[in-house]
């Protein structure tokens, strides 16, 4: 359980980071922007192993899944907006 708490933790403040980062508006609640996070670190753990970058287990680091928040933002916004249009 508090593994859980530990990671739901770690994804809210790398998506904080992430959007504090990235330009522009993103009206996200607590929620959504602890997923962001959450989504980013697993997203940079998975490209890390398949390029080599890492071993299966390991984590992606602070600044690799800052960035793939990021890269997740940016798809969230595309495809918030193109349903809003």
């Amino acid at each position: 359980m508090m593994s859980l708490i530990g990671t739901l933790f770690v994804g809210l403040v790398v998506g904080l980071i992430a959007r504090a980062i990235k330009p522009g508006d993103d009206s996200l609640g607590w929620i959504m922007t602890a997923l962001l996070g959450v989504a980013g670190s697993f997203l940079a753990s998975y490209v890390g192993v398949a390029l080599g970058w890492y071993e299966t287990g390991q984590t992606a680091g602070w600044i690799a899944s800052i960035l793939g928040a990021i890269v997740i933002l940016f798809i969230y916004n595309l495809l918030r907006g193109r349903n809003s249009s």
